[in-house]
């Protein structure tokens, strides 16, 4: 049976992350001092996304706060959600958070993965019924989505892990917010990182700390941004086994051994982010697919071995709500 975002599960979602966006501490800094002026409160660095125990992770907090609110608007901590976006996304707080970008040492912070956050969440504050959040983001988004457009001409190479640095996810996401020549660079660097793929082995996956499967996260690049009439070619080549099963390690959940370890934590990331890419994958198949069946099967599979862990140790509690999100609208 095939679990979607009920009103139940989007109220315990909410929770969580109401609970970790504006905690402050713990937190892991992601910035390079430029000097003692920058050794200062998480809070003073980044006036809106200083909780949830780093930046991007404060962000997809946001993000998945935004995305619950649309989906849901009558749920029990809606009046909460307003209330936050009301005191934090407002224009000088922004001005708080595109001074970081602008900074000598800010060219590569978050980069690709807090970038690609960023411009998802602009993405969904743009379907708000309340147009300031949507029109306070835009400074900030704008600073983004410049960044992108000067990096990717100058990135020769895709960058292929399961964690923050992969390139795939993060031109899926920023896709959400594209349009125009940001839009067909995306499409562009796509085609001429993946495009020639083909026979992807998985052998390496699972990494030890993956949270994304390599693999499928290419492939669901590539749907994302691709036509299908480009696409399902390429997909057939790029894994041709999967009616069979193969490449077996991608059908297997992952084991997180001990969630109070952050980077042992991502292992339940990844089997939620396996569910969104098999289901949004398997959604671009004809009904009649072979390939179909067993993908969303595994995408049962994953699912059920990562649900019962979102809102235990904060390793995981402060990110992995997110990633569930992904998994069931998907």
């Amino acid at each position: 049976m095939r679990h979607g975002l009920t009103r139940t599960t989007a109220e315990r979602f909410a929770a969580i992350a109401l609970g970790h966006v504006t905690r402050e501490y713990p937190h892991k800094p992601g910035i390079v001092f430029a000097g003692p002026e920058d050794v200062r409160p998480p809070s003073a660095l980044h006036p809106i996304f200083h909780g949830s125990f780093d930046w991007h992770s404060c962000v997809h907090g946001y993000w998945l706060l935004a995305r619950l609110l649309r989906l849901h608007p009558a749920m029990k901590h809606a009046g909460e959600i307003r209330a936050l976006f009301d005191r934090m996304l407002v224009p000088e707080k922004v001005a708080g958070e595109c001074a970081r970008f602008a900074a000598p040492a800010g060219r590569g912070f978050e980069r690709p993965y807090g970038w690609a956050w960023l411009l998802a969440l602009a993405a969904e504050l743009r379907q708000a019924d309340t147009v300031r959040w949507d029109e306070a983001i835009a400074p900030l988004a704008a600073v983004i989505a410049k960044s992108f457009a000067g990096f990717l001409p100058i990135a020769p190479y895709p960058v292929r892990v399961g964690t923050h640095f992969n390139t795939a996810f993060a031109l899926h996401m920023a896709a959400d917010y594209a349009d125009g020549e940001l839009l067909t660079l995306l499409r562009e660097t796509t085609l001429s990182w993946y495009g020639a793929d083909v026979d992807c082995p998985a052998w390496g996956e699972p990494g030890g700390d993956d949270f994304l499967s390599p693999a499928l996260m290419e492939a669901e690049c590539l749907r994302r941004l691709l036509p299908p009439e480009r696409f399902l070619p390429w997909f057939d080549r790029f894994l041709p086994g999967l009616a069979a099963g193969e490449p077996a390690t991608l059908f297997a959940p992952a084991a997180a051994t001990d969630r109070s370890d952050g980077k042992i934590a991502h292992l339940d990331g990844l089997n939620l982010s396996r569910v969104w890419c098999f289901r949004s994958l398997a959604g671009a198949l004809p009904l009649d697919d072979p390939r179909r069946p067993r993908m969303l099967a595994a995408a049962e599979t994953h699912l059920a071995a990562a649900m019962p862990h979102l809102d235990g140790d904060y390793m995981g509690a402060h990110w992995l709500a997110s990633f569930a999100l992904l998994a069931l609208d998907a």
